[in-house]
């Protein structure tokens, strides 16, 4: 008897038709590149993933998540290829409650029209996406590593051109101890 797994979780309400997909396309992709069964309430936002397969399971729940937090289908499903991560950097926890300094910091993080977050993307080769109170990444896992580096330096309050040249110096001694 093959077991199958369930997991449940609950996205923004304001996500649940990007989940969902014009005519369920986004859903039925995410259950075709997961081989899961995705269930959504599209008034509470709750959705059930069923798998057999626990790893697949874990994929459409990380896809699923990325599109809660912001990110398009299209990134979104990177992440039923194994070797792409999404981090989701909770910015009460790493900041705090107050709204105003995660206002702030927020938009230091973004940068005039994108500007900073278009920088992290280009150079770390993430992706990137700033929603409600979180900062999320997607991609391989050391360009996520990369770009959370300089994400929680800009966070911390660094300057952006310090925050960037601490990425550089990490890629150099990295680059020095392959040698």
């Amino acid at each position: 008897m093959i077991s199958v797994t369930q997991a449940f979780l609950r996205i923004p309400a304001s996500r649940i038709a990007v989940l969902i997909g014009p005519s369920g396309k986004t859903k039925k992709k995410i259950e075709k590149a997961t081989s899961s069964r995705v269930s959504i309430d599209s008034k509470t936002g709750e959705i059930t993933i069923e798998s057999r397969d626990a790893e697949k399971q874990n994929r459409a729940e990380s896809i699923v998540k990325a599109i809660g937090r912001g990110f398009s289908p299209g990134k979104a499903l990177l992440l039923a290829k194994g070797d792409y991560t999404l981090s989701v950097l909770n910015l009460r926890e790493l900041l705090g409650k107050s709204e105003r300094t995660i206002k702030q910091k927020k938009a230091r993080v973004i940068g005039r029209n994108g500007n900073i977050r278009n920088r992290i993307e280009k150079e770390t080769g993430s992706h990137v996406s700033v929603y409600g109170n979180t900062v999320s990444l997607i991609g391989l896992f050391e360009e996520v590593e990369n770009a959370e580096l300089v994400v929680k330096a800009i966070l911390e309050g660094a300057n952006i051109s310090t925050a960037f040249e601490m990425l550089r110096e990490k890629l150099a001694r990295e680059k020095r101890f392959e040698l």
